[in-house]
């Protein structure tokens, strides 16, 4: 039978043992505590960067895309002609800018004949009346740019009758990637009317030749229209030479050669083709 010195210590050893379990048991759960805190806080780390860089691959593509539309600055040409870059509308047909001495020629005329399917097309250009619009179809002549190239658009309603070429695409859209400052008239006849918008008309006379724009300020490029016969339009069209009377024929066969119509019966892409094969300075 133990004595009550013996109980004292067993009693004193068990309580030992409680604590020490008891201690045991709160190191353990301390550890676990650390642990799932760690646990925790990396998953938190991660989920933040997970959301932080979602569609990370589409931002960076978007940025790409970006980069890759963003259309270059245009660039003018230092001279008086201040030809200047399309880069939202490429041509097909790239032929960099003209040259732009300064003073621009103004003076003196240039021979071009237009070889097409339809017969030959002798013009004179005129550099009094248009320096910097002869000096880039000059350039756009000697750059091969007109070769191959069809006369896209014809009209003959009464007071509109003209043959459009000068379009590498065909489709009355394209251009040559630059535009010409707009030389207008001033030596036209006023036929006392307006249109629509109300700014004067004049007489545009059989065999001028003059260049298309799209109605914007210094918008012309390398469309211009062959008029066959007296047509009435603003003074908005630059004038820069003439057709002579062989050319004149060649586009009357053209004319009666009728129309694909387009816009409506007067107004469409020549039934016959016209092609011009070959752009080519003669004097």
């Amino acid at each position: 039978m133990p004595t009550n010195e013996q109980r004292r210590q067993a009693a004193k050893r068990k309580l030992e043992r409680q604590l020490a379990r008891r201690a045991e048991r709160a190191k353990r759960r301390r550890i676990i505590g650390v642990v799932v805190t760690v646990v925790a806080v990396v998953a938190a780390v991660g989920i933040v960067y997970w959301l932080a860089n979602i569609g990370d691959g589409d931002s960076t593509a978007a940025a790409q895309n970006t980069t890759t539309e963003t259309t270059p600055p245009a660039k003018t040409s230092e001279g008086p002609c201040q030809y200047t870059e399309t880069p939202a509308e490429p041509s097909p047909k790239p032929a960099g800018l003209p040259a732009d001495p300064s003073p621009t020629p103004n003076t003196g005329t240039l021979a071009v004949t237009l070889k097409t399917s339809q017969g030959d097309m002798p013009l004179v250009l005129d550099r009094a009346k248009a320096p910097c619009t002869v000096q880039s179809i000059e350039h756009l002549v000697k750059a091969m740019f007109f070769d191959n190239t069809k006369c896209h658009r014809l009209t003959a309603s009464e007071g509109l009758k003209v043959l459009q070429c000068g379009d590498p695409t065909g489709s009355g859209s394209g251009g040559p990637g630059y535009t010409i400052k707009d030389e207008f008239p001033t030596d036209l006849k006023p036929t006392g009317g307006q249109d629509g918008q109300g700014q004067p008309l004049v007489t545009y006379p059989r065999g001028t030749l003059a260049m298309a724009n799209t109605g914007a300020p210094n918008s012309g490029s390398s469309q211009f229209f062959i008029v066959y016969g007296d047509t009435t339009l603003p003074a908005k069209y630059t004038v820069f030479g003439t057709i002579d009377a062989a050319g004149l024929a060649v586009a009357d066969k053209i004319a009666a050669g009728g129309i694909t119509p387009g816009r409506d019966a007067n107004d469409g892409a020549p039934k016959l083709d016209v092609t011009i094969t070959q752009a080519v300075i003669t004097g």
